[in-house]
């Protein structure tokens, strides 16, 4: 059950980075740029939950995986900011 949440979840945030990035080519707004890139780290972040808890559980990735959320989520703060300006 596990397999399929982990696959799921990354599914989802490459799908929805794939929609955004496919936006923001169609509209240019510097916004949809930047949550694509937020959900591509985010997709990242899913697949090294993947990689952590089913294909390799003996080795800890939480730190990576924390820093590639922090990355993420830095990307879209950044992005939003930049924005307001």
């Amino acid at each position: 059950m596990a397999l399929t949440v982990y696959s799921l979840c990354a599914i989802t945030s490459l799908t929805c980075a794939a929609l955004l990035l496919r936006s923001y080519l169609a509209n240019r707004t510097p916004l949809l740029f930047w949550s694509s890139l937020c959900f591509f780290g985010l997709a990242f972040n899913n697949i090294l939950l993947f990689i952590d808890l089913v294909v390799v559980p003996t080795v800890d990735l939480s730190f990576y995986r924390a820093l590639c959320a922090l990355a993420a989520v830095s990307v879209l703060l950044i992005g939003l900011i930049w924005d307001s300006e």
